[in-house]
C-alpha cells in the first residue's frame, strides 16, 4: 500500500499514478528487515556527504598549486555549504514533483558530473564551480532519503534504520578528513576526485538496477519568487556567517541582515501561499511541537559538532605538527564509532524511547567539550582519542533519537518538507557553529599575543576558549532534550506495520 496523500491546499491537483517501474513498491516492510531502497540511498548519501568535508585536509596542497591563499582556499568548502543551503529548500517541491528513481538519477549524474569537472578541473576558478555542482547533487540526496525511509518504514522499526541512515548522516563528515589524509599521502590532490568518482558511477548504477519509486507524485507548481528568495536568503545568510572575521563586522552584519530580510520574506511568502496553491516549503511543520524542538535542538547539536570538528585538525596540524594522515587517523576512530554505534542507537530506541538516550547523550557532549578545552601543548595523544571517541559516541546518542522523532511528528504529505528544513538548518547551523568558534579561536588568540604570550601558548588559549563555546552551545541541547518525549504517535496516514 501507499501513504495516502493530504492536500496542503484547496488548489492542489490531486496526485497521479504514474512512477513508471516499481510502482506500489511504497508499501511498508516487515518490522525487523531494512527495506532495499532505504539500503542503496544510504549507500549513495554517504558517498555524496563524505565530500563535504573531504576537501579541508588538501588546502595546503591547494595553496601550493593554485598560488591562492588559506581564505581562498577554504571556499571550496564554503561554496559546498552555500550551495547546499539556496538548493535544499527546493527540493521538498522536486521531491512530491518526480519520481524516486529520477530524483536519484538527477542528484547522481550531477554529483558525478561535478566530480569528474574537479578531477580534471585546470584552474582554481573551475575547481570551485565543481564543488558547486557536486553540493547541487548532493543536497537532493539527503531529502530523499529521509522522505523515504519515513514513507516506507513502520513507526516502530525507525529508530533501528534511522540508526542506519546515521552513518551517512553524521559518520560520513567525520570521517572526510581521514579519506582525504590517506589519499593525499598517496598522491596529488586530484586523487581525491578520482577515487570518489568510479564509486560514485558504481553506487549511481547498482542503485538504478534496484531502486524501485516509492509513493506518488504530485503536479504542484513551483513558485520561483519562493525559489529565488529561499537560495538569495539562505545562501546570503551562510556566505555572511562564513565572512566573519576575514574582513570586520560590518561587510557580514550587512549581508546577515540581508539574508535574513530574505528568509522573513520567504517565510512570510510560504504562508502566503498556504492558503491557495502549494508553498516550496511547507511551513505548518513548525506547527508540530516535537518536529519544532527536534530542530532546534539538531541545529544547535551541528553548530557544536561540526564547529568543534575543524578545531582539533587545527590543533593537530598547526601546534602538535602532525600530518594530513596522522591526523586523519587520529580522529578517524571517533567517527567509526559513530557510525557502528548508530543501528544500536537506533535499536534502544526502539525499545525504550528517545529520552534515556538524548538527555545523557547531550551531558555527556558537554563534558567532553569541556574536557576538550582543557588540553594543553603536550596533552597524551591517547587522552585526545579518549575525548574525541567519547564525544562523538554521544552524538551518536543525540543524532538518531532526535531525527527519527521529529520526522515521527509529521504527516505524510510533510515528510519531504520536514526532511527539508531540517538540511536546510543544518547546513546553516554548521556554517555558523564553524564560523563562530574560529572567530572565538582567532579573537582570543589574538589577544593573548599582543599581551605577550608566546605563539603556541597565544594560540592554545584561543582553541581552549573555542571549545568551552561548544561546550556552553551543548548545554542548549540539554534544555531541549528536556522538552522531548520519549517518543511520538505515528499521525493518521503513516505507515503502519506488518
Amino acid at each position: 500500500m501507499t501513504a495516502p496523500l493530504e492536500t496542503s491546499g484547496p488548489t492542489e491537483v490531486p496526485a497521479r499514478h504514474d512512477r513508471g517501474p516499481g510502482a506500489g513498491s511504497g508499501s511498508v516492510a516487515p518490522v525487523g528487515r531494512t527495506p532495499l531502497v532505504v539500503k542503496l540511498l544510504v549507500a549513495a548519501t554517504f558517498v555524496v556527504i563524505l565530500n563535504e568535508t573531504i576537501m579541508v585536509n588538501a588546502i595546503p596542497r591547494l595553496m601550493v598549486d593554485f598560488s591562492i591563499t588559506e581564505r581562498t582556499a577554504q571556499w571550496l568548502s564554503t561554496a559546498f555549504m552555500l550551495t547546499m543551503a539556496a538548493v535544499i529548500p527546493v527540493t521538498g517541491w522536486f521531491l512530491q514533483r518526480v519520481s524516486t528513481r529520477t530524483a536519484y538519477t538527477a542528484a547522481m549524474a550531477t554529483f558525478s558530473a561535478g566530480t569528474l569537472i574537479a578531477a580534471l578541473a585546470p584552474t582554481f576558478e573551475v575547481l570551485l564551480v565543481a564543488r558547486v555542482v557536486q553540493a547541487a547533487g548532493t543536497a537532493v540526496m539527503m531529502p530523499l532519503l529521509m522522505t523515504t525511509l519515513m514513507t516506507v518504514v513502520a513507526a516502530q522499526d525507525r529508530g533501528r534504520v534511522m540508526g542506519q541512515v546515521s552513518l551517512a548522516m553524521a559518520c560520513a563528515p567525520a570521517l572526510g578528513p581521514t579519506v582525504s589524509g590517506v589519499l593525499l599521502e598517496l598522491g596529488s590532490w586530484r586523487l581525491i576526485f578520482v577515487a570518489v568518482l568510479p564509486v560514485a558511477v558504481l553506487v549511481a548504477v547498482l542503485g538504478l538496477r534496484q531502486l524501485e519509486n516509492v509513493g506518488e507524485t504530485r503536479r504542484t507548481p513551483v513558485s520561483w519568487l519562493s525559489v529565488a528568495l529561499a537560495a538569495g536568503g539562505f545562501g546570503s545568510f551562510v556566505y555572511g556567517v562564513s565572512r566573519i572575521g576575514a574582513t570586520g563586522w560590518v561587510e557580514p552584519t550587512l549581508i546577515i541582515a540581508v539574508g535574513v530580510a530574505l528568509i522573513a520574506s520567504f517565510a512570510a511568502y510560504q504562508l502566503l501561499l498556504q492558503r491557495g496553491s502549494g508553498p516550496l516549503m511547507d511551513l505548518r511543520t513548525l506547527r508540530h511541537r516535537n518536529y519544532a524542538i527536534s530542530l532546534l535542538l539538531m541545529s544547535a547539536g551541528f553548530m557544536a559538532f561540526l564547529g568543534s570538528m575543524i578545531l582539533l585538525p587545527l590543533y593537530l596540524q598547526n601546534l602538535r605538527g602532525l600530518s594530513e594522515l596522522e591526523t586523519g587517523l587520529l580522529v578517524m576512530p571517533g567517527g567509526v564509532a559513530m557510525g557502528l554505534l548508530g543501528p544500536t542507537v537506533g535499536r534502544i530506541y526502539d525499545r525504550v524511547g528517545s529520552r534515556p538516550l538524548v538527555i545523557p547523550g547531550s551531558i555527556g557532549m558537554v563534558a567532553f567539550l569541556f574536557g576538550l578545552s582543557r588540553i594543553g601543548t603536550d596533552t597524551p595523544y591517547a587522552l585526545i582519542l579518549a575525548l574525541h571517541v567519547g564525544l562523538m559516541v554521544t552524538l551518536a546518542m543525540i543524532f538518531t533519537p532526535v531525527f527519527t522523532i521529529g520526522l515521527a511528528d509529521l504527516a505524510p504529505h510533510l515528510y519531504s518538507h520536514g526532511s527539508s528544513l531540517l538540511g536546510t538548518l543544518q547546513q546553516v547551523a554548521g556554517a555558523l557553529g564553524t564560523a563562530l568558534l574560529v572567530v572565538i579561536l582567532d579573537g582570543r588568540s589574538e589577544h593573548l599575543a599582543a599581551s605577550g604570550s608566546a605563539p603556541a601558548d597565544a594560540f592554545m588559549g584561543g582553541l581552549q576558549w573555542a571549545f568551552a563555546a561548544g561546550a556552553v552551545i551543548g548545554v542548549v541541547v540539554v534544555g531541549l532534550a528536556l522538552l522531548l518525549p520519549a517518543k511520538v504517535d505515528a499521525p493518521e496516514g503513516a505507515p503502519a506495520p506488518h
